[in-house]
């Protein structure tokens, strides 16, 4: 039990702190689309302009050089525009700094599993958690070259991180590799270059509590009028008052629209931001604000009502709920997903499985268990070599949206997540859960003996089923007992101990004897320096007598 891991304790997942719905913005005319394309241009080539000062600028950026900043943009835009950009061009600097760290971790991690496995003989199996030596002499050989390449671009990004220089595209860096492979992307110049240009217009603008309706650069009223302030150069296109343009459409939240249309009438921040699909030719309106934070239920309340247990797979996810006590109960339920096809579909795959979960725990009163996953330092292809279709199914795998998606669901209907560390859930599930289940009605499968595991360590019980109640005798036809652990003891998650024994051994030869060895009352295995004697009679006439010697044998006199 030394090499494994310590188990962190489970914790209750605090609710989002935050809320985002959209709108189609449908009905509008052509000069409306005319002046959305406008002002998107012109706020996009300044955000453009305003990233590079940023990365220009590097560790070495400070409140100063931000004011300074925005002062530049507000004369060829406005104040409230400048703020929206300036802020959105710092965002977009972080996320970029924490893909730089996370990159270079991951090439750390890769030049340490190549150094190591380099360094043990070929065709050395691998144990527990760590690759054994590489198959061939052609495969070391080529390790060897790539271990070079990953060492460079670990310079290379060292360098990056200490001088705090980031590379950030906007518009994306795979739609600009595109451009170079339109064949294999499927898409035409013209296509190409409309979806770049909606990828690098800016048209958002942050929230001000105590303004109009809680926003004073995009401004939606409660009935759903859109209107826009325009930027200086374009206020000659204003259709209303105060330099301001008013869509022809109308903006209608279907989801939390009750709760927008109370934001907005209280006039409290709400934050906009208008783009536009190319796939679709639509234009959509997103608005986002935020919530109070709600007080996370305290774990022994989670644990009082009995939880379900939840497995997450590459095709669907294993659940089984569990009673306070930690025992299954009923059957386990499976919600099958897709992720194929496109992005849109498989995030309605996602959508769908978990809805339907969720809607299962709120009909029985249950909370979720799920792992904490983070797939991250385990993508790497150093670490599983030629398995490539488990590095792929790792790869495809949503652990973070799924993760989050769930956690915002389940706060909308009132299920409360429980998030338990997945050491070791799958391998003793199945160990200590998966044989014990089956019977002739019922086939659990790996994942679901996993999902019980999960909800065992949610419950605070280990994964390690009860002992069995005491047998009616000390034989041994009622079979051996299982062996639980003390709650304070180290690795009780784990299997039991193999305990030697020690009945067979024979004695050391210089060990003391206590006390002499009893004489035995029965004719088998008698170990007599004299001779014993047994009669058989039948109606008062001697039959047989046996006389038992220890060297001679066994006698018989008639």
């Amino acid at each position: 039990m030394s090499g494994l891991r310590k188990v962190a304790a489970p914790f209750v997942v605090p609710s989002p702190s935050g809320v985002a719905v959209r709108a189609g913005l449908k009905g509008l005319t052509g000069q409306d689309e005319t002046v959305l394309r406008r002002v998107g241009a012109l706020l996009g080539s300044l955000a453009s302009g305003d990233l590079k000062a940023r990365c220009a600028a590097g560790l070495e950026h400070d409140g100063e050089q931000w004011a300074r900043r925005k002062r530049a943009l507000t004369g060829q835009s406005s104040a409230r525009w400048a703020g929206s950009i300036t802020r959105a061009t710092h965002d977009q600097w972080a996320l970029a700094r924490r893909g730089q760290l996370a990159h270079l971790q991951n090439l750390q991690a890769g030049i340490e599993v190549i150094t190591r496995r380099l360094a043990q003989p070929l065709g050395t199996k691998g144990t527990q958690g760590a690759p054994g030596g590489y198959r061939s002499r052609r495969e070391w050989f080529a390790k060897a070259r790539r271990l070079h390449v990953l060492q460079d671009r670990l310079a290379q990004v060292r360098a990056d991180v200490e001088a705090g220089r980031v590379r950030v595209v906007r518009g994306g860096r795979k739609l600009a590799r595109a451009r170079h492979h339109l064949q294999a992307a499927q898409l035409t110049e013209a296509q190409w270059r409309l979806r770049w240009q909606a990828e690098r217009w800016f048209l958002q603008a942050d929230g001000e509590s105590g303004k109009r309706y809680g926003n004073e650069t995009i401004r939606i009223s409660p009935g759903g009028e859109v209107s826009i302030k325009l930027p200086a150069p374009l206020a000659h296109l204003a259709n209303a008052p105060h330099g301001r343009y008013v869509l022809a459409c109308r903006a209608r939240f279907r989801h939390r629209e009750e709760e927008w249309a109370d934001r907005v009438a209280a006039s409290r921040a709400v934050a906009y931001r208008i783009h536009y699909d190319p796939d679709r030719g639509r234009w959509y309106v997103t608005a986002a604000w935020q919530i109070p934070p709600v007080q996370a239920v305290p774990l022994e309340a989670v644990r009082a009502g009995g939880l379900a247990g939840v497995d997450l797979n590459a095709d669907h996810l294993a659940a089984w709920r569990l009673d306070t006590h930690g025992n299954p109960v009923g059957d386990p339920r499976r919600f099958d997903y897709r992720l194929t096809g496109s992005a849109g579909h498989r995030d309605a795959q996602v959508r769908h499985a978990l809805i339907r979960l969720l809607h299962w725990a709120k009909r029985h009163g249950l909370a979720l268990a799920i792992e904490d996953l983070d797939f991250a330092m385990e993508k790497t292809r150093e670490k599983h070599g030629r398995r490539k279709r488990f590095r792929k199914l790792l790869s495809g795998l949503p652990t973070t949206k799924l993760r989050a998606r769930l956690v915002s669901m389940a706060a909308e209907l009132g299920v409360p997540v429980v998030a338990v560390d997945p050491a070791y859930t799958s391998r003793w599930g199945a160990q200590h859960w998966q044989k014990p289940l089956t019977s002739q009605t019922r086939k659990p499968t790996r994942h679901d003996a996993a999902a019980v595991a999960i909800g065992r360590r949610a419950l605070g019980h280990p994964i390690r089923r009860r002992t069995a109640p005491p047998p009616h005798d000390r034989s041994d036809r009622a079979g051996h007992r299982t062996v639980q652990a003390r709650p304070g003891a180290p690795g009780r998650e784990g299997p039991a101990p193999a305990f030697p024994d020690h009945g067979h051994d024979p004695p050391a030869p210089d060990a003391e004897r206590k006390r002499a060895t009893s004489v035995p009352t029965t004719v088998r295995g008698a170990r007599l320096s004299l001779c014993n004697s047994c009669s058989v009679f039948r109606n008062g006439v001697l039959l047989v007598r046996v006389v038992t010697q220890v060297r001679d044998g066994p006698v018989f006199i008639p």
